[in-house]
């Protein structure tokens, strides 16, 4: 095996950050967004890292999810935070101050709210994608510059060990310089209805799943490859969900009372601000794609085909990594089939569903969940490539955690040690993995290819 020397990421707009002045080895948190991903960074400021991080305020637009949060804090044995509406994030920033703000905010609004930050001079960590549209990453690169601070992009999949162990092989050369990628991501039906119960559903609101789902896929072969994209072409559609398709029929049914979280934070809260969690995915108002094929060109001259479907039977992925030595293949089976009911309400919720083999491997004799890693060089016999075993959210957040309230201490202090896999992501990751979604839907828009310049983002 080659020695490994990994490239340097690419630099921020913005000076490396240090703790802000008169803290200490505690930083001060605010989370925007009270939902249910905001519980992951919650339970990890008042639990396993209440050591370095005091979480100082919520805000939201539901009082009740407010209260939910705070409550879970106290319960959790810290000081319950300041609760604040969501059009006073600006008194929020002024008064409580915090170092620290944690955008989990629907992805509409994350470009206000994360320029609000900076300008009020806290680092940021913000749930994928950066931003929905080009103006979105206009604002923030923007704000970025002038303002100096960090913004951490929650890019969880790089944390998980399978695609950890991909970066590393593409790293030492093993497949030589890269020629083309191939990556289809399928969602099960468990899963991918879910995107069509929510705010997803509306693509003024996400982006479509080309920017909400598809920036976690995109942000991976950036990494991998170390590659910048410069083009992309896209076509899809509405194919599975929606009005057209009919009636989806009592599988598809969704009831929130079922699950006790969900029940307090969306079914007993909708009065409040009429957000409804649970609307039929084969209602009206669909405007996203739930099939979808791009061709994205990168500016060492790779290229990626990438294919996305959000009805699928079987929940997973396949990449294949083509070089000039050789080839790389990750095969990875998250879950062998869906079952109908709630999605789940666990580490892995705000994307996933129910898991219909509660994480054994023998679910089904032939689709087990699990995946390998296969290397093969010219001339040369296939190799199996060992990692502690495939991860989805649950185990990326658990890691993505320790590094992101962790990372501004020396190891002596609590501290996580240097990455050489760099895996943590930046403004400019952000800004590229979200590229390619936003130039997708421009071509989706006008059926012709769309180069990534014509943005206006310096990546």
């Amino acid at each position: 095996m080659t020695s490994t020397t990994f490239a340097a990421p690419a630099p921020a707009p913005g000076p490396a950050t240090s703790p802000p002045a008169g803290t200490t080895t505690r930083r001060r948190y605010a989370v925007v967004g009270a939902g249910h991903r905001a519980r992951l960074y919650v339970d990890a400021m008042t639990g396993e890292h209440a050591d370095v991080a005091e979480l100082v305020a919520l805000c939201d637009t539901n009082p009740h999810r407010l209260a939910f949060h705070a409550d879970r804090a106290r319960t959790d044995g810290g000081t319950e935070p300041a609760r604040y509406a969501a059009h006073d994030v600006d008194r929020m920033l002024d008064e409580t101050r915090p170092d620290v703000v944690v955008v989990t905010s629907p992805d509409r609004t994350h470009a206000a709210h994360v320029a609000a930050a900076l300008h009020h001079g806290a680092d940021v960590v913000v749930e994928k994608p950066l931003t929905i549209d080009a103006e979105g990453m206009y604002t923030i690169l923007d704000a970025a510059r002038s303002s100096g601070r960090d913004v951490t992009v929650a890019h969880n999949y790089r944390y998980a060990e399978q695609n950890a162990a991909m970066r590393q092989v593409v790293a030492e050369g093993r497949v030589g310089d890269v020629v083309s990628v191939h990556f289809e991501w399928l969602v099960d039906t468990a899963h991918g209805a879910d995107y069509f119960r929510r705010w997803h559903r509306d693509k003024a609101a996400s982006g479509g799943l080309l920017v909400h789902k598809a920036s976690h896929h995109f942000d991976l072969v950036n990494w991998w490859t170390q590659d910048v994209p410069e083009s992309v072409y896209a076509r899809g559609g509405l194919r599975f969900y929606g009005e057209a398709a009919g009636d989806g029929g009592s599988r598809y049914a969704l009831d929130l009372t079922a699950d006790p979280e969900l029940r307090a934070l969306y079914h007993d809260a909708a009065h409040a601000d009429g957000y409804r969690r649970d609307q039929d995915p084969f209602g009206a108002g669909a405007t996203i794609e739930d099939t979808l094929s791009v061709l994205v060109g990168y500016r060492s001259g790779a290229s990626m085909t990438y294919s996305l479907t959000a009805h699928s039977p079987w929940e997973g992925y396949r990449v294949a990594i083509n070089g000039t030595r050789g080839r790389a293949e990750l095969d990875i089976v998250e879950r062998c089939h869906s079952t109908a009911g709630l999605p789940a309400a666990d580490g892995a919720a705000a994307d996933g569903g129910t898991p219909a083999d509660g994480g054994t491997s023998r679910c089904c004799e032939v689709r087990r969940t699990g995946g390998r890693l296969v290397v093969q060089e010219h001339w040369g016999h296939a190799v199996e490539v060992p990692f502690g075993g495939p991860a989805g959210h649950r185990e990326g957040d658990a890691a993505m955690l320790r590094d992101v309230l962790r990372g501004h201490l020396p190891p002596s202090a609590g501290g996580v040690a240097g990455d050489p896999l760099d895996r943590r992501a930046g403004v400019r990751d952000g800004l590229r993995s979200v590229a390619v979604g936003v130039a997708g839907n421009r071509s989706l828009a006008t059926g012709q290819v769309v180069p990534v310049a014509s943005l206006g983002i310096p990546l």
